[in-house]
Order: structure tokens, then sequence, then C-alpha cells
């Protein structure tokens, strides 16, 4: 069966009421890429994730669809969050439903978190941005954010060390704050440099602003795309994701 009848049938699925969202293909650079749009105001359905009730990770995105099912919740969509650390924590910021749990981190580091700008990725009543750390001073509540690193653009503007035709590729996902506010997440589906990556939010996805969230085990899930949340033992830290309640919960 044709892949954009296939796409046809996605699109439809999300315009119904369990989300707003629009899934599209976009070619760019020579590589392809799955982007996932959420309406406007969507921004507010969605949860960050990093440790259930009982204070143990979730560790991956198939662990938190299976803690969520039994909860009686249903996954629509999910990321892998920004960059930890080696004991797989939030490296900077790191803020799920209105509780801080780490500081904004400012010092210098190795890393691609530490390639100056990184950004911050945070969520209020009043809609999603994607700034720069030095930028980062939030006027009200925030209730879920994350801090990662590099911004892959802001305010129009590439990150300063992005080299055209760079031959460091990784499979990389990130999200962007577009033009009427809405967010926007993409992932590719091949390495890419990060100068094709940040293109593609500011030219293609008119994203003013966007932040790499991570590479090389980055992760979706969207069936709409047939991408279930990449291989069970690629253990990630936080993740960021949206759901829906399920009419029949399964029992632990």
């Amino acid at each position: 069966m044709p892949r954009m009848f296939y796409l046809f049938i996605a699109m439809s699925i999300l315009a119904g009421p369990a989300s707003g969202a629009t899934v599209t293909q976009v070619s760019h650079q020579g590589s392809r890429f799955d982007v996932y749009q959420l309406a406007d105001g969507e921004e507010q359905r969605l949860t960050f994730f990093w440790k259930r009730k009982d204070g143990t990770p979730y560790g991956s995105i198939h662990g938190l669809r299976h803690a969520l099912t039994i909860e009686g919740r249903q996954l629509l969509f999910a990321v892998n969050g920004g960059i930890f650390s080696k004991k797989f924590k939030p490296l900077g910021l790191y803020i799920e439903n209105g509780k801080r749990y780490y500081q904004l981190t400012r010092g210098p580091g190795g890393g691609n978190f530490f390639l100056l700008p990184n950004g911050v990725f945070y969520i209020t009543q009043e809609g999603a941005w994607v700034v720069e750390t030095q930028d980062y001073q939030p006027r009200e509540r925030v209730i879920n954010a994350i801090q990662s690193g590099p911004v892959l653009v802001s305010k129009e503007e590439l990150h300063p060390r992005f080299i055209k035709g760079h031959h460091s590729k990784y499979v990389r996902n990130g999200v962007g704050v577009d033009r009427t506010g809405r967010v926007i997440f993409a992932i590719s589906d091949a390495p890419v440099n990060f100068y094709d990556f940040a293109t593609l939010f500011r030219d293609r996805l008119r994203c003013p602003d966007a932040l790499y969230l991570d590479g090389n085990i980055s992760a979706m899930y969207a069936p709409e795309f047939h991408r279930y949340g990449g291989w069970p033992w690629h253990r990630f830290a936080t993740m960021i994701g949206m759901t829906n309640e399920l009419s029949d919960p399964v029992g632990p």
C-alpha cells in the first residue's frame, strides 16, 4: 500500500478528539524527517516524565508506555527528553508538573550540552517557549521545563558553531516553537549534521527558536510514522509525551 495512503490515515486519526496534531514527513537537504506539530494550545497537554510514583525511573519509552497503560492512560506521542548525565539524571534545569528537580546549569563543561549557547524548552499557562539559557527569566509559573543543548536556532539565527557540510552526523531529535506559538518536534530518519537539522527548523518549519534534545539514541513514539519508541534497551532519563485516558484500564 502506498506510503502516502498511510500518511493520510495518520493525519486523519490525529485530527480526532485524541489530538489535534499534524504529522508529516519532510525532505530537507537530502534527508527525511518525521515532524509532529501540535495544534494551537496543545502544549498544555504535554507531560514531562522521569520517575514513577514509587521513585523508580521509567527508563525508556517502552517502560513509560507500559506504566501508563496500567494507570489507565494511553501514550499518544513521546520523545526522549534533553541530554542527561551518566547517572541518568537531567543534566540541567528540569521542572515536571510545577516541581523543580534540578537547577539551571550555567557553568562550562564538555559535550553537546555545553556547546554554548544552550537553552531551555518550557511551558506555562500562557504557552511554550525555547530560549537561550542566559535569557531564561519566565514571568509566569513554569509547569514543565527542560534544559538541553545546544540551541539549534535562536531568534532566527543558527548556532554560531554549526558548519555547513560538517562530517559529524547522528540521528537527531529536537523541539521548536513556530511563529504562531505552536510546538513542533522533529526527528531525522538517518544521521544528519547540526547545520542541516537546524535549518530544517528555521527554514522549513518556520521556527525562530529551536532546541536540540538528543542524538544517536534519539527515539520517538508516534504510531502514525510506525515509530514505537526505539530499542527497549536504550535507556533515557526524561521523556516528553502526550496521553489520553483509556476506556478500559489494564490491571497490574
